[in-house]
């Protein structure tokens, strides 16, 4: 079945007539008499009722008749489409965030870019770094945000926030009227952590075996909501980054940690090894000079 033949038989339909479909598309009528039979064979079924040199499409007409309708307009906006694409007009991004960041700064992003660019669509999929990475690497993800370092032979990186970590409690917690607190100040605490699929968790674990000592993890989760809860009743400490920290309830306070390596620096990364569509390649670079911009 070619595309011609599509229109040859819209053509009809349109016209009622195969006489005067032939000659809007200047072909003999025997031309238009053998589409449609070719059709009506390759379908195995009968597009049209004849009756007193008129003709009616049948219920399989019909059907036939819309679908070809719509592969029609799809062929002939394929180069609208394309142009659109090449010049980022319109796209769809998969972006990966960690569950962990304050994303507003983020949505104000996205917010002034969709303003340009209406026909880009996005998708946000909130996860720990490490998943974020192995959705990026296997194509599942077109970019992610995620805690440096990360493999350099495999993505390319955009650092653009760097952030220091705290200890937060409930306003009740006996560590609540402390300014600041050495890492030895936890050996006894009961810890709330984000899970193994977060860089954080892994980072707070070995700066307390660093320090001697293996944090009493009492609870680990991938969702925000469920740490706070848990502050808020009191039932441990946590260690957050400090961009959440406005996020926090008033009955949860944060307190500085004397230690150098209680800090974090988050990146956009992307494949290195695949080629990166426009849409893709103008969003980084949008990113690149409003982060660079706003600092």
């Amino acid at each position: 079945m070619e595309l011609r033949h599509m229109k040859y038989f819209v053509e009809v339909v349109n016209l009622k007539s195969m006489t005067k479909a032939a000659s809007k598309l200047f072909i003999t009528q025997p031309t238009i008499s053998n589409t449609i039979k070719l059709l009506e064979d390759e379908l195995d079924v009968t597009l049209f009722h004849r009756f007193k040199n008129q003709i009616y499409l049948t219920d399989a007409g019909e059907a036939f008749f819309f679908q070809c309708k719509e592969m029609l307009k799809m062929y002939d906006n394929i180069p609208n489409d394309l142009s659109n694409l090449l010049e980022m007009k319109s796209g769809h991004l998969k972006i990966g965030i960690p569950t962990i960041i304050n994303i507003r700064k983020l949505i104000n992003l996205i917010s002034q870019f969709h303003e340009s660019y209406p026909n880009v669509t996005f998708q946000l999929f909130e996860n720990g770094s490490k998943k974020i990475e192995n959705d990026v690497y296997y194509g599942d993800l077109d970019m992610g945000i995620t805690v440096l370092p990360t493999d350099t032979k495999i993505f390319s990186t955009f650092s653009f926030l760097e952030e220091s970590l705290k200890l937060v409690v409930h306003k009740n917690h006996k560590l609540a009227d402390k300014h600041m607190i050495d890492i030895e100040d936890l050996v006894n605490e009961e810890f709330i952590l984000f899970n193994s699929d977060f860089y954080l968790n892994d980072k707070i674990i070995n700066i307390c075996r660093n320090h001697g000592f293996n944090p009493n993890v009492i609870f680990e989760t991938t969702q925000w909501s469920f740490i706070g809860e848990m502050l808020l009743n009191n039932m441990g400490v946590c260690v957050l980054p400090e961009g959440i920290l406005e996020l926090l309830d008033s009955d949860l306070t944060a307190i500085d940690i004397n230690e150098a390596s209680m800090k974090w620096e988050l990146a956009l990364i992307w494949r290195k090894d695949t080629i990166v569509d426009s849409l893709t390649k103008n969003w980084i670079k949008f990113i690149q000079e409003n982060v660079l911009l706003n600092d």
